[in-house]
């Protein structure tokens, strides 16, 4: 039966919303005007949902942010707005780094670039500067970073960000003209004890922040997120214009109003995430003492752990024999590793774990 396949495969958040979220939405729909709840926004969104999200990142980061560097978006298409907003032609090229979200390269074919992929130093998973250096040339738009990471959970340093801030800053002089980081951070908010999230803007100046609700709140069915465009960044004027064309080109005009305004009134909430934490040591620690090599998560919701044998798909598929669904990081950019999802009853990963050491022994044999 269903409940003895322990299904690891997808990164749907487990954790209910919080309680606020619900009671919001009822209430705007029992009291606001119909006509202002279900109708058109402003293509850059609600203007005191915009307001709100300013001063929460002001008083947590120490910025200066108004509704003006604040931009609504559905979901992840704060990705594709930032792709299609920098992208000139096809000579045009955005890197990032190994192991990625798999829709990057989507975003990329739709924006009409090449996406070049920084190979995985798999030893702790931060960048590859080596390699990057080399890559960088005159057709470089952006540089797409993800952390806390999918797949890997790996959180950049401080001295990551600030190595690749002062690489970017010098290569943005010897080309002429502005390379920007898109940061992708979805999984912000779910960081573990003794790790931290640096705040990307305030080491480079030409930073996109790409954000979504899905993880925080608990709220992917709802796609709702957005993008920060820092008043520092070079083209700040240019750039709330051309996100608001890019999301046409999305066929979208303006994100849905009611879950605007819910996320704008509960914006300083996070469901429950000590849940993560809890499921994280438990997973993490079990699968390091039993032999799988794993680099630990420093958020998200993720493991990667190398596979047992060469080949991670027909690892994948061995896996299934004891009723274990994972994914293979071919998809993801990193062959010879498995994405492990544990944003799930703490109870699932309870019950999976001698099916893990019986894989293991099954290898060892």
């Amino acid at each position: 039966g269903a409940e003895n396949v322990f299904d690891f495969s997808i990164g749907n958040p487990s954790v209910p919303a919080p309680k606020e979220i619900d009671e919001t939405a009822l209430r705007l729909l029992k009291t606001a005007d119909p006509v202002d709840i279900h109708g058109y926004t402003s293509n850059a969104g609600v203007l005191e949902v915009r307001e709100n999200i300013a001063k929460s990142l002001n008083k947590r980061f120490d910025t200066n942010y108004t509704a003006a560097n604040i931009f609504m978006t559905i979901g992840a298409a704060a990705l594709g707005i930032c792709f299609k907003t920098l992208v000139d032609g096809p000579e045009d090229e955005v890197i990032t780094f190994a192991p990625h979200f798999p829709e990057y390269a989507v975003y990329a074919q739709g924006a009409g670039c090449r996406l070049k992929v920084i190979s995985a130093d798999t030893r702790v998973f931060q960048i590859n500067f080596e390699e990057l250096e080399e890559t960088i040339n005159e057709h470089t738009k952006a540089i797409l970073i993800n952390s806390p990471n999918n797949p890997s959970g790996v959180v950049y340093s401080r001295e990551t960000i600030e190595k690749l801030a002062a690489l970017l800053e010098k290569k943005q002089k010897e080309y002429g003209h502005s390379i920007y980081i898109i940061s992708d951070e979805p999984y912000r908010e779910i960081a573990y004890d003794g790790f931290e999230v640096p705040y990307v803007p305030h080491f480079y100046n030409n930073t996109l922040v790409a954000y979504s609700f899905s993880q925080s709140l608990s709220l992917p069915g709802e796609r709702i997120g957005y993008i920060v465009a820092p008043n520092e960044a070079e083209d700040f004027e240019q750039l709330l214009p051309a996100f608001i064309a890019s999301a046409r080109l999305l066929s979208y005009v303006c994100v849905p109003t009611l879950y605007q305004k819910v996320v704008g009134e509960c914006v300083d909430l996070t469901s429950d995430l000590s849940i993560y934490q809890k499921n994280k040591d438990l997973f993490y620690n079990a699968l390091v003492d039993m032999g799988y090599e794993c680099v630990e998560p420093g958020g998200a919701f993720y493991l990667f752990p190398k596979a047992l044998e060469e080949d991670a798909n027909a690892f994948c598929e061995k896996a299934k024999e004891y009723d274990l669904l994972i994914v293979p990081g071919d998809s993801f950019g990193c062959p010879g590793y498995v994405r492990i999802s544990y944003c799930v009853p703490t109870e699932r990963i309870e019950k999976a774990l001698p099916l893990f050491k019986k894989l293991i022994d099954d290898y060892r044999k």
